[in-house]
């Protein structure tokens, strides 16, 4: 399954990178603008990361689409807001006892015309500052209205998850 999972993830990556170039512009559009909507998804990333770390599950859900799909890991997707509510307010609840903290590393956008992908690596941290998670990320945006919201987003762990000693 999770070898699946990393085939389905390389594909959505390898298809969105044969229809999108981060570094020209889509459909005559100036790089300037280009440039602006990049700033947009990175920030939105970096508004997720930040309303995660301080248990805010509204100010995430209103980064979707009403209908978005979310993929997180060893969870059935999910999708529309309320059941991406839900489910963030339980792992964020779980992440805060744990005193764990959600991180960004390296990202690249790419854009076409109304649709744009962010592709990064990300990594948890424990209180102490210690990196016990890596993983990485595929956001998949979509202009509505002039807003970018996303619309799919998937995320996994580089490796599987640790066994609690008592379950050995």
């Amino acid at each position: 399954m999770r070898l699946l999972l990393r085939v389905l993830t390389a594909s959505l990556v390898l298809a969105a990178a044969s229809g999108c170039s981060s570094s020209s512009t889509s459909a005559g559009r100036p790089e300037a603008a280009a440039s602006a909507d990049e700033a947009v998804i990175r920030a939105g990333t970096d508004t997720w990361n930040a309303a995660y770390n301080a248990g805010d599950a509204d100010r995430i859900v209103a980064l979707y689409a009403d209908d978005a799909v979310v993929m997180p890991p060893n969870v059935a997707a999910l999708t529309g807001h309320e059941a991406l509510r839900q489910f963030l307010t339980k792992d964020m609840a779980a992440a805060k006892a744990a005193g764990l903290t959600a991180k960004d590393g390296t990202s690249a956008v790419g854009m076409s015309g109304d649709l744009a992908w962010h592709a990064g690596t990300s990594s948890v941290v424990d209180a102490s500052g210690k990196t016990v998670e890596t993983g990485n990320y595929v956001e998949v945006w979509r202009r509505v209205d002039g807003k970018w919201l996303m619309v799919r987003d998937i995320w996994n762990d580089d490796a599987p998850p640790l066994v609690p000693a008592a379950a050995q």
